[in-house]
């Protein structure tokens, strides 16, 4: 990439998704002339998992690191869900690999942030029955779930092609090494995330990723700039993409060349 070409954007989702969930995005990107943009999907997620692979916080921020570092030149880094987790994990660890970030999951950072009542499960030994009923069914009874958490159709269609047992297997460990007091222990360094712009998307309909109270304090810890959503829920980049779109169209614009 030269000097005066525009950077590269480079997508994470979370779980359990695949990169499917950014398809609208991808297109409404691509009617504003913003074609340089980059999905990364994580091991399990719609990717293969390396030989060795830790599926835990550290190990997804790790992996995402190697992947960044592969870019001839720092990155607008956006994360979903817990793709979002791992891009604070960057923004905080490894701000030199990126121009800048955004991210609606920071929230979880929080000291006194509880985890919703599906990841507590996913935590305990009964995570594995769980997720077992869970993901049980075919693709279209799958499909029907996501759509029941709020995932439009046909993006709930293609969700459910993906959700296998191999991902319901790294799902537990990944949720397990969040287990509190784990998120509050990687929060404390969110301060630091400050080092390169930062936009936290903020869905006043999602109750999963914390309180709204939890996501502006997070918000003003990382230095970050906010978009509140009203009538938004979990899956803001699927309810109207176009505007997500313009809201992260107009974040990158308002980024220094150079920071």
């Amino acid at each position: 990439m030269s000097g005066t070409a525009a950077p590269t954007r480079v997508l994470v989702h979370g779980a359990p998704e695949t990169k499917t969930i950014w398809t609208p995005l991808l297109e409404e990107l691509s009617a504003l002339g913003i074609d340089n943009v980059v999905t990364l999907s994580p091991p399990a997620f719609g990717a293969p998992v390396p030989e060795g692979f830790e599926a835990t916080v550290d190990g997804y921020r790790n992996w995402l690191v190697e992947q960044l570092e592969q870019f001839d030149e720092p990155v607008d880094l956006v994360g979903h869900d817990f793709g979002g987790i791992h891009v604070a994990g960057v923004a905080m660890h490894r701000p030199d690999l990126i121009r800048s970030w955004v991210s609606d999951a920071i929230g979880t950072l929080e000291p006194d942030y509880v985890w919703h009542e599906t990841a507590q499960v996913w935590q305990t030994p009964e995570g594995e029955a769980f997720i077992d009923e869970m993901f049980s069914g075919d693709a279209e009874a799958r499909a029907q779930r996501m759509v029941r958490w709020g995932v439009p159709e046909p993006i709930a269609k293609l969700l459910g092609d993906g959700l296998d047992d191999h991902m319901a297997r790294t799902l537990l460990p990944l949720y397990r090494s969040s287990a509190q007091p784990a998120m509050a222990e990687h929060g404390k360094a969110l301060h630091q995330a400050s080092a390169r712009p930062g936009l936290f998307i903020i869905s006043l309909d999602d109750h999963v990723i914390g309180t709204l109270e939890q996501r502006r304090r997070a918000g003003q810890r990382a230095g970050a700039k906010t978009e509140e959503l009203e009538g938004f829920g979990h899956w803001w980049m699927l309810q109207d993409p176009k505007r997500s779109a313009l809201i992260l169209r107009d974040f990158w614009a308002s980024v220094p060349p150079k920071n």
